[in-house]
């Protein structure tokens, strides 16, 4: 796995990113206010860390029970070949799925590791026969209900330990 190169950040820039990433919608003076900068400053470190890619967007964190969508579900999903055409088609098709919030590519028994958003057991039942089972090159679909949720960040808090 390619190694991402990593930005040279001061504990300004940390603290700035740790602000942000519990609310992106915090404004530049009341961000100057929590960690004793200038609006100005603030909003000039913003703008580089957001053009060096350090933040990569604002989103609104929803509560998803609220809107109906009740259930999770962690799908480890094994194929018949990981020859490099069938990831790829595989890939180019998963990101299609609607009810998919989460893909990625992982070690061990599994190839890939998807999670869902689904209203009940009987939406996962039609997500499973419109969408998981219509993928190309799947050879196994292992599906894993969360019972109850413990921790949800966006953000690790690691991240920040001994820079902010």
């Amino acid at each position: 796995m390619a190694k991402t190169e990593q930005l040279e950040l001061d504990d300004v820039d940390y603290r700035i990113l740790k602000e942000l990433s519990l609310d992106g919608r915090v404004s530049d003076v009341s961000l100057g206010d929590q960690i004793k900068l200038s609006a100005t400053a603030v909003a000039r470190r913003r703008k580089s860390l957001e053009e060096r890619q350090a933040v990569l967007s604002y989103s609104a964190n929803l509560n998803l029970p609220l809107l109906g969508f009740n259930v999770v579900v962690f799908v480890a999903v094994e194929l018949s070949s990981q020859a490099e055409h069938a990831l790829i088609e595989f890939e180019r098709e998963v990101v299609k799925c609607p009810s998919v919030s989460y893909c990625g590519f992982v070690s061990g028994d599994t190839d890939f590791l998807l999670m869902l958003h689904v209203e009940s057991f009987e939406d996962y039942d039609r997500v499973y026969r419109r969408e998981l089972s219509t993928l190309p090159h799947v050879a196994k679909i292992r599906s894993s209900f969360v019972i109850r949720e413990v921790a949800r960040r966006g953000t690790p808090p690691v991240v920040f330990e001994d820079k902010a």
